[in-house]
C-alpha cells in the first residue's frame, strides 16, 4: 500500500489528496472531510452492528465479571466510557483494515469508499489520529492502566499493519491471519478487565481466563460462520477454503459449544439462572444441521448473528437479577 500524499494550499481551506498508484487527484474542500467520514462510518462501521456488538460485548463482560464474585452489578459512569473506548477502538480497526486491504479490494471490491475515491487514506488517517486522542484522554482521567491498555489495542492493529505489509503468508493465509490478528479483540477484552481490577472492583483470577475464552468463542463463531460456505467465489476469503467446508463446519459449531461450556464452568454454581445464556445455544446447533444438509451454499448467517446478541443480552441480564 502506498500512502497517500496530502498538500493544503496555503491560500483557500482546500486540501488535495493524491489517491495512491496513479490514481486521479482527489481535492476535498476541509468542511466536507467530516461529511466524508460520515458517510464513510455509515457504510462501513454500520452503527446498527457495530456499535451495538460493542455495547453488549463490554455490558456483558463487565457485568459478567462483577456477577461471578457475587456482588450486584449495575452500569456506572466508567461502564460507558468502557463502551466508547471500545466502540472508538473497533472503528479505528475498521479504518486501519480499510486501507490494509486496498490492494485486494482494487480487484475484488471495486466500489470501496478508498478505492472509489469517497474517502482518502489521510482522511482515515487523520481520523485515526484523532480517535487514539480522545480515547486516550478518556482513559487517563480513570487511570494511567487504563490508558496504557487500551493504547496496547491501537498499537497491536498499527503493528499487525506492518506485519500484513511485509509478510504475503499474513496477509493471504486466512488462518494464519486470524491467529496473527484476532489477540486485538483479546487486548481490548483486557482492557475492560483489566480496568476493572484497577478501579478494585474484581480481582484478577481464574475467572477473567474463562470470561475472555467465553467472548472469544461467541466473537470466533460468528467469524467462522460468515465465513464457511461450500462454493468459494473469486476473491473470497474463506476458512472453508483451506479447512473444507465440514471441517469449518466442526470448527464454527464446536467454537459455540465452546462459549456454552465457558458459560457452564462460570454460571452453573449459580443455579438454574445462571445457565440462561446456554439457551442460545439451539440457534448453532439448527445452523449445523441446515448447513451440513443443504450441501451447499452459506452459513446460516442470521443465526450467527442472532446467536451473539443473545447471549450478550442473556450475560447483561444474567448480570442484573443474579446477586
Amino acid at each position: 500500500m502506498s500512502p497517500a500524499a496530502s498538500t493544503r494550499h496555503p491560500a483557500d481551506t482546500h486540501a488535495t489528496f493524491t489517491r495512491p498508484e496513479g490514481s486521479a487527484v482527489t481535492t476535498v474542500a476541509a468542511p466536507q472531510v467530516p461529511a466524508r467520514l460520515g458517510r464513510f462510518v455509515l457504510r462501513m462501521f454500520r452503527p446498527q452492528i457495530y456499535v451495538t456488538y460493542g455495547l453488549l460485548w463490554v455490558l456483558a463482560l463487565e457485568g459478567s465479571a462483577v456477577a461471578v464474585t457475587g456482588t450486584a452489578w449495575r452500569p456506572s459512569g466508567a461502564t460507558w466510557v468502557r463502551v466508547v473506548s471500545v466502540v472508538l477502538a473497533l472503528l479505528f480497526l475498521r479504518m486501519l483494515d480499510e486501507q490494509k486491504d486496498l490492494a485486494h479490494d482494487r480487484v475484488h471490491h471495486p466500489d470501496r469508499p478508498l478505492v472509489t475515491g469517497a474517502i482518502t487514506a489521510t482522511e482515515l488517517r487523520g481520523a485515526m489520529a484523532v480517535i487514539a486522542v480522545v480515547v486516550t484522554g478518556l482513559n487517563a482521567a480513570r487511570s494511567v492502566t487504563d490508558a496504557l491498555l487500551i493504547l496496547a489495542a491501537f498499537a497491536y492493529g498499527l503493528f499487525l499493519a506492518v506485519l500484513e505489509s511485509l509478510s504475503p503468508a499474513v496477509r493471504d493465509r486466512q488462518l494464519l491471519n486470524l491467529a496473527v490478528t484476532y489477540p486485538v479483540q483479546l487486548l481490548l477484552g483486557g482492557y475492560v478487565y483489566g480496568s476493572l481490577v484497577a478501579a478494585g472492583t474484581v480481582t484478577a483470577n481464574w475467572r477473567c481466563a474463562a470470561l475472555l475464552a467465553l467472548c472469544a468463542c461467541v466473537f470466533l463463531h460468528f467469524e467462522f460462520a460468515r465465513k464457511t460456505a461450500w462454493e468459494a467465489p473469486p476473491g473470497a476469503r474463506l476458512y472453508s477454503a483451506g479447512l473444507g467446508p465440514r471441517r469449518a463446519a466442526v470448527v464454527t459449531a464446536g467454537l459455540a459449544a465452546g462459549a456454552v461450556g465457558c458459560q457452564v464452568l462460570l454460571f452453573a454454581p449459580q443455579g438454574p439462572l445462571g445457565l440462561l445464556p446456554c439457551l442460545a445455544a439451539v440457534l448453532p446447533a439448527l445452523a449445523t444441521r441446515r448447513f451440513l444438509a443443504a450441501g451447499r451454499g452459506g452459513w446460516p448467517l442470521p443465526a450467527a448473528t442472532v446467536f451473539v446478541v443473545v447471549t450478550y443480552l442473556a450475560l447483561v441480564l444474567q448480570a442484573v437479577l443474579l446477586p
